[in-house]
């Protein structure tokens, strides 16, 4: 007994030393004793050094003069980029002309149509309604022009995803070189496509829906990749061994695999386009966007709401259908017919509205909700604000946040000596992922501090530090209710997809006016 209890102690340490993350521990913790003393000898201030800043403003300012200077004369600018903005207007300005002589009746009638041939009768009268609700709000001209910008963007962006999703899931070098692409065009904020956008094409539609393109594409692309890289091995034996070729292979084995990962691809692909609408129209995209963007900049929460809603309800439908389609088990072989008589009863409809000069949506069947809705809000202002008994008006909560959680994170971090988070950084990445994973991290927060923005960029950090964890703290509470309840997770799903849907910008004026200006609002 004494023997055995004996040597239990000398062989946990072996064991442990053999698993990978304690190992990876040990030499963190060994590199840390050499390298914190030589650092903090050589820098002991906690700010970035100026001497290892670049200052690229000159050479970005001559890059943009030139491209302003060359842009009427330069063949590159007159031949590739014109050919390419020309294609584009012309492509928005013919579906737009289709749905204004489809009319209100028969956008509705095809929209839901294919709602029904694809997920039934429930969908189909929530299509109709959805469409409807867009004229009642005096929106439909509008929605019809985010619409044809919507149609072309995506179109677009599923051609060039597919591309690079088919090029990515037949070659493992393409998708490891393609990868920290996609990843970038994810990550970067949607206003940094703007500029250079505009730069080679100038205010207007080719500009939004090129950077709306630049937005979406890569969901498309990392789907229909994984979809390629998913297929089944013994299906793709199978085609094997009858001796079909490449090509042969590719369309009729591993496509149609990946038929559930193509259409959430398209999914998620519509989404990302229409959360673009409202940004896009900071650059000439017109449409809902721009209605809410001019709204917005007057102070008009109820307008922008009636301009923001149409959003909603356009990626709402498109969700469930898209979701729809790619829930169906493909079993069956689509059947033309139906989809003929869909079609035909959709011309019907529009040729009777044609017939009965109703193409536009009537003036006389719109109804106003901005003035009940700002109304609402100033309401809102007046008694939420501040001077609530016991709980504290929302500012008092804003106040509360930033002084108990905003600043103090923020404070840590900017105290830290710029080296100590690089090694942070690099020993969290190894510990998670491998030595590529880390060295990628740090020459990210290296060209941070290279750029010269290492306090405005570690401000944001604790912010986003900060909305992190409330929203993990939120969302792990209403998922677990969720999960628990059916009904419940069928309430919530609406609530979430307005939420996910609903343009960022609807949401600054109510924020601003409940919680003020600052960062805790934000």
């Amino acid at each position: 007994m004494a023997t055995v209890t004996a040597s239990a102690p000398r062989a946990l340490p072996g064991g442990l030393l053999k698993h990978r993350a304690v190992q990876k521990l040990l030499l963190l913790a060994l590199a840390a004793a050499v390298l914190v003393p030589l650092a903090n000898a050589q820098w002991a201030s906690g700010s970035w050094p100026a001497a290892l800043t670049v200052d690229l403003t000159k050479p970005l300012t001559s890059a943009s003069n030139w491209i302003i200077d060359n842009r009427d004369s330069n063949p590159l600018f007159l031949y590739f980029f014109g050919y390419i903005s020309n294609a584009v207007v012309i492509s928005v300005r013919a579906v737009y002309l289709v749905l204004l002589t489809a009319g209100w009746a028969g956008v509705t009638a095809l929209g839901a149509l294919i709602a029904w041939r694809v997920a039934g009768v429930r969908l189909a009268l929530g299509t109709g309604a959805a469409f409807l609700a867009c004229g009642l709000l005096g929106m439909w001209v509008p929605t019809m022009q985010t619409l044809a910008l919507m149609v072309v963007a995506v179109l677009v962006s599923v051609a060039v995803g597919v591309v690079l999703g088919l090029a990515a899931g037949l070659s493992g070098r393409l998708d490891r070189g393609l990868r920290p692409v996609l990843d970038t065009m994810q990550v970067l904020p949607a206003y940094a496509y703007l500029l250079p956008v505009v730069l080679i094409f100038g205010m207007g539609v080719p500009a939004a829906v090129l950077a709306t393109v630049v937005y979406a594409a890569p969901p498309m692309a990392r789907l229909t990749a994984l979809g390629l890289q998913g297929a089944d091995k013994e299906v793709l034996e199978a085609v094997d061994s009858l001796g079909a070729t490449a090509p042969q292979r590719l369309l009729t084995a591993r496509i149609p695999l990946a038929r559930k990962e193509l259409l959430l691809g398209l999914n998620q692909t519509i989404m990302m386009a229409l959360s673009m609408a409202v940004i896009a129209s900071v650059i000439g995209a017109g449409g809902l966007g721009d209605r809410v963007y001019q709204a917005l900049a007057s102070v008009d929460v109820g307008a922008a709401l009636a301009a923001g809603i149409p959003i909603v309800l356009l990626a709402v439908v498109l969700d469930r259908v898209t979701g729809a389609a790619g829930e169906q088990s493909g079993e069956e072989p689509g059947r033309l017919r139906p989809w003929l008589y869909a079609a035909a009863a959709a011309v019907a409809v529009a040729l009777a509205g044609r017939l009965a000069g109703r193409l536009d949506w009537p003036d006389s069947w719109t109804f106003d909700i901005a003035e009940p809705v700002n109304r609402a809000v100033d309401w809102m202002t007046a008694h939420l604000y501040s001077g609530v008994p016991v709980v504290g008006g929302t500012a008092d909560w804003a106040g509360h946040f930033t002084t108990w959680v905003l600043n103090p994170v923020r404070s840590g971090l900017q105290g830290l000596p710029w080296w100590s988070v690089l090694l942070v950084v690099a020993a969290l990445a190894w510990l998670i992922g491998t030595w590529r994973t880390a060295l990628t991290a740090v020459l990210a927060m290296a060209a941070i501090g290279v750029l010269g923005v290492w306090q405005p960029s570690l401000d944001t950090l604790s912010q986003v530090l900060a909305a992190v964890a409330v929203t993990l703290v939120l969302g792990f509470a209403i998922g677990i209710a969720a999960a628990r309840s059916d009904r419940f997770e069928r309430l919530l799903r609406p609530v979430l997809d307005v939420f996910q849907t609903m343009p960022q910008f609807v949401y600054l004026i109510p924020v601003v006016a409940l919680f003020g200006v600052g960062r805790a609002p934000a």
